[in-house]
């Protein structure tokens, strides 16, 4: 798993060798999945272990920091209870979804289609630096909701510029211009998966 770190930061994969060193892109959309714990029980009463929640520090623990810090969005999945299976479909249908999607994904392509070749990008996921900054920088109410959530939840600079990343791409969805307060309190929800604190390894 901690071979993954370096395609998932820097888009490519290097293949060291005693006849050689090679390098290949390796621009990756990672979707992993994990119990809390051992068992999967950890927050059903009369069903967690006689261990919990030590076997729930234990169980979290094989996944390192450093990994779990260049992953975007982290979303705890409740079990769901037999009563809820009956209930209407949601709101909005895949169909809807995808359309948001696909106009989010425009608008990003537009946004960085005026770059030099040496700098082209398509989406926010590749965007770094200066470049971050001016796309990404949010509304005073957002800046400040941000800056005191990185020291609270000791955010990494890696961190930082993720929850950025991912609130543009908030506001591309919502088809709104400036990344809003909502934004970065929406992005900043997933950076905590499980209680598991942050890492700057």
């Amino acid at each position: 798993m901690e071979a993954l770190r370096q395609p998932l930061e820097t888009g490519r994969v290097s293949v060291a060798r005693a006849n050689g060193h090679v390098t290949y892109p390796a621009r990756i959309q990672l979707v992993a999945a994990m119990n809390p714990c051992r068992c999967g029980y950890l927050s059903e009463p009369g069903r967690a272990c006689s261990r919990a929640p030590r076997c729930a520090q234990d169980y979290q623990a094989k996944i390192s920091g450093p990994l779990l810090d260049r992953i975007d969005l982290h979303i705890d999945v409740p079990a769901v209870a037999t009563g809820d299976l009956a209930l209407p479909p949601p709101a909005e249908n895949s169909a809807e979804i995808a359309r948001r999607v696909a106009a989010a994904r425009a608008r990003q392509s537009a946004r960085y289609s005026g770059l030099p070749d040496d700098r082209r990008i398509r989406t926010n996921a590749e965007a770094d630096g200066t470049l971050l900054d001016e796309v990404a920088t949010p509304e005073p109410a957002g800046r400040t909701l941000l800056s005191g959530a990185a020291e609270r939840l000791r955010l990494s600079a890696r961190g930082y510029h993720r929850v950025l990343r991912v609130a543009r791409t908030l506001a591309d969805l919502d088809g709104a211009e400036t990344v809003a307060r909502r934004h970065i309190a929406e992005a900043l929800s997933y950076r905590r998966p499980f209680g598991l604190s942050e890492a700057a390894g």
